[in-house]
């Protein structure tokens, strides 16, 4: 244990000399520790944690990592994994900058933020949430809009298309409509870009009794949910450059997995 400490003081910029003097070890010592082979026991540790990472596309940081293996029944540490997934040289490939899809500027109504930021509800056909996105695929640019419901975290329904008319997030309402009939006063929380205002979405959000919920402008945080989901759609299943029919595939695998526990 003295020796792993050494290692992880080292990596704090303490010199070799000083972390063996305060940890009462021998440099020769830790010197020998470092050229020793590694344990079955590690080797093993060292084996499971790349086949979760490799898994993951290559996404999982060491937390997730450390889900998974637990998944498997395998107790991992997360220092551990990180440790592991380090001498490896396990790295992430996943950075992208986020940029909004939706246009807010425009002179149609928009509604309260009535969800305000409640994340957290009781039930399931509550409170839902939704957003439009993009995602590069081998034919070009692809929009996705989502429904999420809050309560399970849960994709409800969906649609993509190589444009984003109103009739893209209106098909993915009406998914998420068709398979959970919702009863009178579910929430239906999106930003205020003209698709979400526009007038055909909101008859269609009357029809349903549904009450509409829009962020304040400029604040994605009232939307923090479905930025989060889409975060972690791209970060782990959609940045490869797929093509348009690989790419609804991995949205409907996402819609599986993101019913999970999230892990950060």
């Amino acid at each position: 244990m003295s020796y792993r400490l050494v290692a992880h003081l080292q990596q704090e910029a303490v010199s070799v000399s000083d972390a063996c003097r305060v940890l009462q070890v021998s440099r020769s010592g830790y010197y020998a520790h470092r050229r020793a082979k590694p344990s079955t026991k590690a080797l093993q540790e060292q084996t499971h944690v790349k086949a979760a990472f490799a898994a993951s596309g290559a996404s999982y940081g060491s937390r997730r990592v450390m889900h998974a293996l637990r998944a498997q029944g395998l107790r991992l540490g997360r220092y551990r994994i990180r440790t592991l997934m380090r001498e490896a040289e396990l790295r992430t490939n996943w950075k992208r900058k986020f940029v909004s899809t939706t246009n807010s500027k425009h002179a149609l109504p928009v509604a309260e933020n009535v969800l305000d930021r409640q994340f957290d509800v009781a039930e399931p056909k509550r409170a839902w949430v939704s957003d439009i996105t993009y995602v590069r695929t081998a034919q070009g640019w692809l929009y996705l809009a989502v429904v999420l419901d809050l309560y399970s975290r849960k994709v409800v329904g969906w649609a993509m298309a190589p444009t984003m008319p109103t009739d893209l997030v209106m098909s993915a309402l009406t998914m998420a409509l068709q398979q959970r009939r919702p009863g009178p006063g579910l929430v239906l929380h999106s930003d205020r870009g003209s698709q979400y205002a526009s007038a055909e979405y909101q008859a269609l959000l009357r029809r349903h009794q549904i009450v509409c919920s829009m962020s304040r402008k400029g604040n994605c945080w009232d939307n923090a949910v479905m930025e989060r989901f889409f975060l972690n759609l791209k970060m782990e299943r959609v940045w490869r450059g797929l093509s348009v029919f690989l790419c609804a595939g991995q949205v409907k695998a996402h819609r599986r997995w993101n019913g999970e526990p999230a892990i950060s």
